[in-house]
């Protein structure tokens, strides 16, 4: 079995340690583009024309199935690339958590880059899933980037100043980008108020992994023999994963990947 795992930059961490954690022994094939993140603030037609790209590097090695791990490329090229690809390689998309979110009551908070927040595509996602729930949206200016290059001064101000738009009331926030969810424990720890539960957290990794699994019709299997090998493909090219990866849990566990054939 081999699956394959698409974004601008590391935040594909998340989900491939899903897969890792669901299947151990899975190929991973890692295609990003680094040099030309963020894709956020970009048009449709740029993101469309490099998550193509990114796609095409990563299907030249047979995955079975390819997870658009980044918000921003499931909601501008999505359709595009399931034109190309599909049906010979499924292509899982990434949605924010949005529907469960809102099932577990309360009010919540919607993290996500300055572009999707306040999009027809975030908030007609707000429109069908939310139901009555109150939901404020949070933008989150430099994080993605921060949580990128690993820098920890840049990602403390981002997240202290998503956390200070934060109503305090809130009980769940969802992480409407990928690379939020590396940098997960510190966004509850800064929205957490003196005197309250703390607040849960809604990535969308598991889900996509899960679903992965569910449209090749295999099987969770985490005590499956590990040893699964890994590519990474940066622009392209195969590499070494970036440096910034390692400073994350998710990246450090990859690292325990034979080569894949």
């Amino acid at each position: 079995m081999k699956i394959a795992l698409m974004d601008s930059g590391i935040g594909l961490l998340a989900a491939a340690a899903e897969v890792r954690r669901l299947r151990p022994d899975a190929d991973l094939v890692l295609s990003s583009d680094p040099d030309s993140m963020p894709w956020g603030p970009r048009t449709p037609e740029y993101v469309t024309e490099r998550a193509l790209g990114v796609a095409r590097a990563a299907a030249a090695h047979r995955p079975d199935a390819l997870i658009v791990a980044c918000n921003t490329a499931s909601v501008r090229a999505l359709q595009a690339l399931r034109a190309e690809l599909e049906p010979g390689l499924p292509v899982i998309g990434t949605v924010p958590a949005i529907k469960p979110a809102s099932a577990a009551g309360g009010p919540f908070a919607i993290w996500a880059t300055p572009s999707t927040t306040g999009s027809p595509y975030q908030r007609g996602l707000i429109r069908d899933f939310a139901g009555a729930a109150a939901v404020t949206e949070v933008p989150c200016p430099g994080l993605a980037d921060a949580v990128q290059y690993a820098d920890e001064e840049g990602i403390d101000r981002a997240i202290a100043a998503a956390a200070a738009l934060t109503p305090p009331d809130v009980r769940a926030v969802v992480l409407g980008c990928t690379h939020y969810e590396l940098v997960a424990e510190r966004i509850r720890d800064a929205v957490r108020r003196f005197g309250r539960p703390a607040v849960d957290l809604y990535p969308s990794a598991g889900a996509v992994a899960a679903q992965a699994l569910r449209r090749i019709g295999a099987e969770p299997a985490p005590s499956a023999e590990p040893g699964a090998g890994l590519v990474v493909l940066l622009g392209g090219r195969v590499s070494e994963l970036p440096a910034a990866a390692l400073a994350y849990p998710e990246g450090r566990r990859l690292m325990v990947a034979t080569p894949a054939r």
